[in-house]
């Protein structure tokens, strides 16, 4: 059965309450994407199933080159993934070009386990440029089964698309699947981490600035709400343009189209747009793709865990993949 994130947002906010708190269209230029109106400047917010998030009590936002440390919330006094597990651990330098970010990849959050697989610590370095530019062409995550980016609560971010198994669900979108915890993710076969969509949930720890994460292109990725001035005082909640044309159980990519047309404050194909700063940033959004549609930047080469692929869900019964299971998808 699945479940619905809407019915899921739902029984987290009433807690809170309770407790008193396709791919050729991928290979498009931003800078055509921009050209063509897709970035609005009305104030106008679509009405959507989820709320908008509130506005950051901070909303004070890094300038291109300058250290985003302060965007990184404190992860001393949260829940955690529970008193058998190690508390998040995360720690955020910068070089004259690099953002550098060491995460042990354990949630903040109390672990609910969807899938087979356990909860361990991981040792995650990831590198993306502190300056970056958006490249001349996109570049296509259709086919990409591992790390595209990263939470500010150190948690990496993969595509929306599973892995091969279960077989049933090959490369199925996993948020239409229902196989996501309450703040979008799950653990794989390495007992790792991962969010393959994202909420900006005080619950998820996310709620303390406009930006959530950065993809390894190094540009950031803002939750839904998205600034209409360079000094942030309106802003506008912006939405996914990919509709459902077919059944994403399985081979997700196959079951969405781009189409943009009609829709107010409608992101491009990478799930991002050119702020009012002058610079590109992605936003997450409650329909597909949900972080990155693709690359606007050019993607840095990463090393140890975060170069690797996407380990499988679990779907295996927890024991390894098939060999060659865990390769992209066919296409068509």
């Amino acid at each position: 059965m699945k479940i619905s994130r809407h019915i899921a947002l739902a029984a987290v906010a009433f807690t809170l309450m309770a407790c008193g708190s396709s791919s050729d269209a991928d290979n498009s230029t931003v800078t055509s994407l921009a050209e063509s109106g897709e970035e609005t400047t009305t104030t106008e917010v679509v009405s959507t199933e989820v709320p908008a998030p509130d506005v950051p009590s901070n909303s004070a936002l890094p300038a291109l080159g300058e250290c985003p440390r302060a965007v990184f919330p404190d992860l001393t006094a949260v829940t955690g993934p529970g008193e058998e597990y190690a508390m998040p651990e995360v720690s955020v330098e910068c070089t004259d070009t690099e953002i550098v970010v060491i995460s042990n990849g354990m949630p903040s959050y109390m672990y609910e386990p969807l899938t087979p697989n356990g909860l361990n610590e991981q040792a995650w370095v990831w590198r993306v440029p502190l300056k970056p530019t958006v490249a001349a062409t996109t570049t296509s995550i259709t086919d990409v089964l591992g790390t595209l980016g990263f939470t500010t609560t150190g948690l990496p971010i993969y595509g929306p698309t599973e892995g091969p198994v279960p077989t049933d669900q090959a490369f199925g979108d996993p948020v239409y699947n229902g196989i996501l915890d309450t703040c979008g993710g799950h653990t794989g076969y390495n007992a790792d981490y991962h969010n393959h969509a994202l909420y900006a949930d005080v619950y998820c720890n996310l709620t303390s600035s406009f930006i959530i994460g950065y993809a390894l292109d190094g540009f950031p990725i803002y939750n839904s709400v998205g600034c209409l001035d360079v000094d942030c005082t309106e802003t506008a909640q912006f939405i996914s343009g990919f509709d459902m044309t077919g059944d994403p159980t399985s081979y997700s990519w196959n079951a969405y189209t781009y189409n943009s047309a009609g829709k107010t404050n409608v992101l491009d194909k990478c799930n991002g747009r050119i702020g009012p700063d002058g610079t590109y940033r992605y936003h997450a959004t409650d329909a597909f793709p949900y972080i990155i549609g693709c690359f606007a930047g050019t993607s840095t080469t990463q090393t140890g865990n975060a170069a690797a692929d996407m380990p499988p869900m679990g779907g295996n019964g927890g024991n390894p993949p098939p060999p060659g299971g865990n390769g992209p998808p066919p296409n068509g």
